[in-house]
């Protein structure tokens, strides 16, 4: 079985949870608390893409893994970072509405940052994007209209499952790409890492910077460090788009060390806070 038969139907069920948190207030925070959400996207869309620029000169990364590290960086916010931001006793509400807009907005700025370095079959990757993210959220906020208590019963079931496809879905193409992930590890390895711990500081930096505190803080350390490394890989194997499960290799490094820092900083900060 082709290794997208799984991770597509996985997107599409992670973005429908997403949609099943949302309401419109959610993209309207943008008018209620502009300083917050502005500095959150901020990090995720402009500092993300320059963090990784910087890192592959630094650590001499070209071709295939150099696009793939640009290609998460280019993506929205990951599902997940809702609960890791309710564990770390962050701002929920910020962090929710960080996802939904980050993942609006990447519809039109993943292709042209994308664009401007790479050449892209850019109409396949708008409309997957469309097909998988939008549609599925959508989706979800129409069934959280019209059934809110069976939506609330069903993204139960959904938010307990995100961690676990993400990790099954990273597993599924390590066994796939084991050499190439291999082969590139030492290098792809400790790039990867800074990455996150830089989105993290920068994270918290703009976000001290803005005068947030300390609840906006934590969610703006998880909200940039953690991207939708799901739908990184959606489009990097994508027959419709990119193809080339090489691509993937990244943003399956990615995975596993995001969830190793992130789980590591919200079990220190939820210590310390209990």
């Amino acid at each position: 079985m082709s290794s997208i038969i799984i991770v597509l139907p996985i997107l599409s069920l992670l973005m429908f949870d997403l949609g099943l948190t949302l309401s419109g207030s959610d993209f309207a925070m943008v008018f209620k608390r502009p300083r917050a959400v502005i500095t959150g996207l901020v990090g995720q869309i402009l500092l993300l893409p320059a963090i990784v620029y910087l890192l592959c000169m630094a650590f001499g990364i070209e071709g295939e893994m150099f696009f793939g590290l640009m290609l998460i960086a280019c993506c929205p916010g990951g599902s997940s970072s809702n609960v890791f931001s309710g564990i770390a006793k962050g701002d929920v509400a910020l962090s929710v509405s960080l996802t939904a807009l980050s993942s609006l907005i990447t519809l039109v700025t993943l292709p042209l940052f994308l664009g401007a370095m790479f050449e892209l079959p850019v109409s396949n990757l708008v409309m997957q994007n469309l097909v998988l993210v939008l549609v599925p959220v959508m989706v979800g906020m129409f069934v959280r209209t019209r059934f809110a208590d069976k939506a609330q019963q069903i993204h139960n079931v959904l938010s307990r499952l995100a961690f676990p496809l993400l990790m099954l879905l990273a597993a599924l193409f390590f066994v796939g790409n084991r050499g190439a992930i291999i082969d590139n590890f030492g290098q792809l390895g400790p790039a990867v890492s800074l990455l996150i711990l830089l989105a993290m500081g920068g994270g918290w930096l703009l976000a001290r910077l803005a005068g947030l505190n300390s609840r906006e803080r934590r969610t703006l350390v998880i909200e940039v460090g953690m991207q939708n490394a799901a739908q990184a890989i959606a489009l990097a194997t994508s027959p419709l788009v990119f193809n080339n499960s090489r691509l993937a290799v990244p943003a399956i490094v990615y995975a596993l060390m995001m969830n190793v820092i992130l789980l590591i900083y919200v079990a220190i900060v939820s210590r310390w806070k209990s």
